[in-house]
């Protein structure tokens, strides 16, 4: 019989019941695997019946109650789909209503979302929640053997091993978070610390008190990391450090090697497949080349005009053309060592004065400015045929524009450069490009 997420946590807490699987840094609460699993099955009890290959959207933050009713579900045999709990409730009903669920997690209980809740006659466990470019929610099924091939290949390709710890800022009910926090403690027992704010000082203080080795992150995170006051010993314990989510400036990751020591390590994935390619040494993120080498079990296979077809048992089969292959709209290249290189999205092609202009070439000439730490180009709300751009840099606008002079046609430089700190991200760490048109469209 195939293992399932449930089967490979239940192997877990019986080979070390009493080692510590989850750690509170706001209130030092530790639990162990068999109270972690206790909670469950008690969360189960109280709330399960009935809810056998029903879907549940579950939107708890991080931390013990999120695995609390994770676990409780997997006993349930339910099919779990997780939420970013900064949904607002009405959001949260909305995207429960359109992926057709039967019961929305609530802090009392559950409320029952479908009159007639119906039941997965496939293998579907978990839907991945996806809004894409549209912010319709998208309903993608994984099943056991996927989300458990997902983590085993990141902890094979990043060694992230059953002793290690996490620190578990990101998301956990995100692709990022499932591959890299969640599957990894049920699979092999390799312990989380949660409840830690997204703030310099707090990760620094986690880190001292807990000792954590892995830190799975996005890149403001790091940057933030970069420009506080905190001493190269604070994060002394952190063996691997990951970037993901969005691109990673070169600019810092050597802001991080210089004060801290250590290299940041590039990451690759998508919701559709999981984890695709990581940055082994950290070399290629120092200079930007890159974002690594596939992990193992990922085959990647060049398609036309720099598509890519993505194939390994963690990409999704139920409802895809394809089953086990997936085809993303990133336009990708290989270098002569086998690295990917990300070259910009598909479909995101623009007319300028009769001329066809891919936005991602202007984003890369402005990110290989100097003081550049990322960089998003749209066409331009006011004014027909020119583009607009929103910056992360210290610079005024006019001194980027003077810069790109010297690099690209000036058909092509944004008649309009707005500058800021940081991009504005998602909660799952992704650039929140509805919040850069509205900053745009002013």
């Amino acid at each position: 019989m195939s293992a399932t997420l449930l089967s490979a946590w239940e192997n877990t807490v019986s080979a070390a019941p009493d080692a510590v699987a989850l750690i509170d840094a706001t209130t030092g609460r530790t639990w162990t695997r068999g109270e972690l699993d206790a909670n469950g099955r008690a969360w189960r009890d109280a709330h399960g019946a009935g809810l056998a290959r029903q879907t549940v959207v579950l939107p708890a933050p991080n931390g013990a109650e999120w695995w609390r009713v994770f676990l409780g579900l997997l006993h349930a045999d339910a099919v779990i789909a997780p939420l970013d709990p900064g949904e607002p409730l009405a959001a949260q009903r909305a995207t429960a209503a359109a992926i057709r669920a039967a019961w929305l997690w609530r802090d009392d209980g559950l409320e029952q979302v479908a009159p007639r809740p119906t039941r997965a006659r496939d293998e579907r466990r978990l839907l991945k929640l996806t809004s894409g470019s549209t912010g319709t929610p998208r309903a993608l099924a994984f099943t056991d053997a996927q989300m458990l091939a997902d983590g085993r290949q990141i902890c094979a390709g990043m060694g992230i091993r059953g002793d290690d710890i996490n620190l578990g800022l990101i998301p956990l009910g995100h692709s990022y978070g499932l591959g890299n926090l969640v599957v990894p403690l049920l699979a092999q027992g390799t312990a989380m610390v949660a409840g830690v704010a997204a703030l310099p000082q707090a990760i620094a203080d986690a880190a001292i008190r807990w000792r954590p080795t892995v830190f799975p992150a996005v890149p403001a995170l790091l940057r933030a990391l970069t420009l506080a006051e905190i001493a190269a010993s604070q994060l002394a314990s952190l063996r691997t450090v990951i970037s993901a989510g969005a691109p990673l400036a070169p600019e810092i990751a050597a802001a991080y090697h210089d004060r801290f020591g250590g290299r940041i390590h590039s990451f690759y994935g998508s919701s559709e497949t999981g984890g695709i390619t990581y940055d082994r040494s950290g070399e290629a993120a120092l200079t930007g080349r890159s974002v690594g080498t596939p992990l193992p079990g990922v085959q990647l296979t060049p398609g036309h005009a720099g598509s890519i077809v993505i194939a390994s048992a963690a990409v999704f089969t139920i409802g895809n053309r394809t089953p086990g292959a997936h085809r993303p709209k990133d336009r990708v290249a290989f270098t002569p060592e086998g690295e990917v290189v990300l070259l910009g999205r598909a479909g995101r092609t623009v007319k300028i004065a009769g001329r066809r202009l891919d936005l991602a070439e202007v984003e890369r000439a402005l990110r290989a400015l100097p003081g550049v730490r990322d960089a998003w180009v749209a066409p331009h709300a006011g004014r027909a045929e020119s583009l607009a751009a929103v910056v992360a840099s210290d610079e005024v606008g006019e001194t980027l524009r003077a810069a790109l002079r010297e690099r690209i046609a000036a058909w092509k430089i944004p008649k309009r450069i707005v500058t800021l700190a940081a991009l504005p991200l998602t909660a799952r760490g992704k650039t929140d490009t509805a919040r850069l048109r509205v900053l745009l469209d002013r």
